[in-house]
């Protein structure tokens, strides 16, 4: 199971900065604005490409607006599913189908009435439409109904294990919002979380404020669970795309949280006389490379197969993270330990022989077309991962080339099938093999299908005990290796920084900020 991940912040404005040699722009902080008590500078890796947190799966929507909308569960800090607006777990029929979700009475929306069934029912279903976990699961639901003025049923066409897992993930979030406020695209940003949305100014800062009005739960804080207090009157999400300028910043006393820094600047950080705190979290999450499955030269399965044979994983992992504390290269989608370890699939993990895929390429019919790959540099390990990718490629005869974009733009590209061929994301490691990647389910970017695949999984989502599904998820693990729709590298531990004056924060794999200020 997947360990949690730190952060931190503060304002901005604008500031020249030396980095490297070169001036950078960086957001600066005024004065005053850094005496500010009340206020956190959060440093983000790039502009939010949209504040919907359904229309996009990108952790850093995630990261900023789960402190703006709350689903109906949650996770705690043991990654166990907790309900959040929901009163309390929902009650199942004996046949698994039928779920009873009792929602909390009194909860305040941003726009100053209480949340209902009505609300929920409308932003589930609209999360079902936009969303592509919703999307997929929409195709488990039979019906969606309020019951009541604080009630929601959900009946399944089949039982489906992940369900509430689902409804719980803050990326991609079942983000209850009002009814009112629900729109193609959202205009308002309406929810019931600790902060309200207040400003956006594009390539500044993404602006929250307290919502007074929050109705917090009454257990204690647990991971994403329990009671929440808006101790800042502020977080302002400030977009820095270079990797150095976090570094440098956060080193500076710029911000009280930097994002993903490179693991190069670990050095640094630590002999900064206690200016800044660096934070090493294991395991955080594994790097993947998306194949198009839909289009082009990666929809033939023996060229896929026989550019997973040029890989080497532990090379491409070197090169992304550098030092061997950063990150471990083995098969096994699940850490060992935990309930969906296998080996599954193993021995075509890590080959990285250029003669036999060369070989192998030869008898697919390949005949020398480019292989597309779309990745970008405000991911540092990104962008390494790919120079390798593209070598062990030519090595092995293909023809590689490298499209380097900001992510924003990467997001946007992945989504039409005309524009790639492999790009390269990551993930959180999460404990329902449903959660990521988004390949799993139906329609992501790679537009995976195959009967193999609706089998294998069909049979690990309608298994409801715990102590099966392990097993189950070995037989997926192989049809992924089988089918390569996507390579999982490896795992990686990241890199981050806070100012010491950051008190009360927990670690998580989507930061957030609620319990968390700054001592006097």
């Amino acid at each position: 199971m997947m360990q949690e991940i730190w952060f931190n912040r503060r304002k901005a404005v604008t500031l020249a900065l030396m980095v490297g040699g070169g001036l950078a722009l960086l957001p600066a902080v005024s004065h005053a604005q850094a005496l500010s008590k009340s206020a956190l500078n959060l440093a983000m890796i790039a502009e939010p490409p949209t504040l919907d947190p359904m229309a996009s799966p990108t952790d850093l929507v995630a990261t900023i607006m789960q402190h703006v909308y709350e689903p109906l569960f949650t996770f705690d800090a043991s990654w166990k599913i907790v309900p959040m607006l929901a009163e309390s777990l929902p009650k199942v029929s004996a046949d698994g189908k039928r779920y009873s979700i009792s929602l909390r009475k009194g909860v305040m929306l941003h726009n100053g009435r209480e949340m209902n069934g009505e609300d929920a029912v409308a932003s589930l279903k609209r999360w079902m439409e936009v969303s592509p976990r919703g999307k997929a699961l929409s195709k488990e639901v039979a019906d969606l109904a309020a019951n009541g003025s604080h009630g929601v049923e959900i009946t399944l066409k089949s039982p489906y294990a992940p369900l509430l897992s689902q409804l719980a993930m803050p990326s991609g979030m079942a983000a209850i919002m009002a009814k009112e406020s629900i729109a193609a695209p959202l205009k308002e940003f309406v929810g019931t979380g600790p902060y309200k949305f207040k400003e956006r100014r594009p390539d500044q800062y993404v602006l929250l404020t307290r919502f007074d009005q929050y109705s917090a739960r009454s257990e204690a804080a647990s991971g994403y669970g329990g009671k929440k207090v808006a101790v800042a009157e502020e977080l302002r999400f400030i977009p820095v795309p270079n990797a150095n300028t976090r570094v440098e910043g956060s080193l500076a006393g710029q911000y009280h949280f930097a994002d993903l820094l490179p693991t190069e600047a670990l050095g640094r950080l630590e002999k900064a006389g206690g200016k800044t705190v660096p934070i090493l979290t294991p395991s955080f999450g594994f790097p993947y490379f998306v194949f198009n499955t839909k289009e082009g030269v990666m929809a033939s399965l023996p060229v896929r197969k026989a550019v997973q044979t040029s890989f080497g994983e532990g090379e491409m992992l070197a090169a992304g993270f550098g030092d061997t504390r950063f990150f471990t290269a083995e098969p096994n989608h699940f850490p060992k330990g935990t309930p969906f370890y296998s080996t599954a699939g193993a021995a075509l993990y890590n080959e990285r022989d250029k003669e036999k895929a060369r070989g192998q390429a030869a008898a697919a019919g390949y005949k020398g077309e480019t292989i597309r790959i779309l990745t970008s540099r405000q991911y540092d390990f990104h962008y390494n991962m790919a120079l390798i990718m593209a070598e062990q490629l030519k090595r092995a005869g293909f023809k590689a080339e490298l499209n380097v974009v900001d992510w924003a733009t990467l997001v946007q590209r992945r989504g039409d099938s005309k524009l790639w061929d492999i790009y390269i994301t990551h993930s959180g490691q999460f404990p329902e093999p449903m959660l990521s990647p988004p390949q799993l389910g139906d329609g992501a970017p790679g537009w995976w299908s195959s009967p193999a695949k609706q089998s294998s999984l069909a049979a690990l989502n309608q298994e409801t005990n715990p102590a099966k599904r392990g097993a189950l998820w070995g037989a997926v693990q192989q049809v992924v290796y089988d089918e390569v729709p996507y390579i999982n590298v490896g795992k990686f531990n990241s890199l981050s920084a806070k100012s010491p004056a950051l008190q009360g924060y927990v670690p998580s794999t989507w930061p957030f900020f609620w319990n968390t200020g700054l001592k006097n």
